[in-house]
């Protein structure tokens, strides 16, 4: 595959990416606006290949775990929440959240995302004896509280973000997950989750956890109710983060599901999905790790989405509940994770949350 099918206006554009040259929000657009998928994903192929030169994927062995399902935010997208005093809402136990993570350290995992609704009846010393109690016992990477919880944290305590990122690190926290940035847009937030915290707040949550030290992930939830352009400013969005304090690791795309929400919006296709892959790997030319969302589109997609830009496969996610209770059961455990990346071609290796390789397959 090459460039020489596309349209003119496509094939200066991607040239201009392999260059190594930054796209704008213009030309991004236009990319996810246009039919050459073929030459996106061959151009996008070409960047993943001088970031990371060679044919290795990678993999990260951990476990979602929701400590609760009540949720104040309601959003229209989500199908996981329940209402506080509902029949199905419930916070974890301790003993079930150790059992969980010794569940996880027995299949060789290194580190749990732990996530969940904003439960109004947790406070923050809930969140910094569960990080306390958890180190006291294991030696495992905790990868946790998206920054609507951290936000959520802070409203209750009464504390800056700063303040109670750096309780949370002291406390053992190491790392966070990118959850709710939906797309950074607050016309969009205001359409599906008007309860939620803006984009400028996400960032916020962002930015004081690189400035202590802390890495973080970026995601986009996309295919509802966004603008293609809407969809490339989040990714720009992120981007400027990255230059200002490259505290992130990776960035993670994933298609809306709308069964059981109340969001009612066409799923999107695999092409657009992959599409939008190439283009942020396109886009954002200083996250070095794109990742796949087999979760969302299963294994055969996942494969493909190594030819779009993207280096990495995920997580084996031993457990996963907010994507499943929108009606999507996709399950890999690791030795299929390790037979698909060959099948592609590739080199299969676990990682550490950071990136560290810890085998080679």
């Amino acid at each position: 595959m090459s460039l020489a099918k596309a349209t003119s206006e496509v094939r200066a554009i991607l040239e201009k990416a392999v260059r190594g040259e930054r796209l704008t929000i213009e030309e991004g657009t236009a990319l996810l606006s246009s039919h050459d998928l073929l030459a996106i994903g061959w151009a996008a192929d070409q960047v993943r290949q001088k970031k990371h030169p060679g044919r290795t994927v990678t993999f990260v062995v951990d476990r979602n775990i929701n400590y609760t399902n009540v949720c104040c935010s309601r959003c229209r997208f989500c199908a996981f929440w329940r209402e506080e005093g509902s029949s199905e809402a419930y916070v974890l136990k301790k003993d079930e959240l150790f059992k969980k993570i010794e569940e996880t350290l027995a299949a060789g995992g290194t580190a749990v995302m732990i996530q969940g609704g904003l439960n109004p009846s947790l406070d923050l010393d809930y969140f910094l004896d569960m990080l306390k109690s958890i180190k006291e016992r294991y030696n495992i990477h905790l990868h946790s509280f998206s920054p609507p919880e951290v936000v959520h944290m802070a409203r209750t305590s009464g504390l800056a973000v700063s303040e109670v990122l750096r309780r949370l690190k002291e406390a053992g926290l190491d790392s966070l997950p990118g959850g709710g940035a939906e797309i950074l847009d607050n016309r969009v937030r205001g359409a599906i989750s008007p309860a939620k915290i803006s984009w400028e707040e996400w960032m916020e949550v962002m930015d004081k956890a690189h400035r202590l030290g802390m890495k973080t992930t970026a995601t986009m939830m996309f295919g509802h109710v966004e603008t293609l352009r809407e969809r490339v400013l989040h990714m720009v969005r992120v981007r400027e983060q990255q230059d200002r304090t490259g505290g992130f690791t990776a960035f993670i795309p994933w298609t809306f599901q709308p069964k059981n929400t109340k969001l009612s919006c066409p799923k999107a296709t695999a092409a657009d999905y992959l599409k939008t892959l190439a283009v942020s790997r396109l886009v954002i030319d200083n996250i070095p790790n794109i990742q796949v969302s087999w979760v969302t589109q299963g294994s055969k997609i996942a494969q493909t989405a190594l030819f779009f830009g993207a280096n990495d496969f995920g997580s084996t996610m031993l457990e996963e509940n907010v994507v499943r209770a929108a009606g999507v059961n996709y399950r890999m455990p690791q030795e299929e994770i390790v037979r698909c990346i060959k099948k592609a071609g590739f080199t299969a290796a676990q990682r550490n949350t950071l990136y560290g390789i810890i085998k080679y397959y």
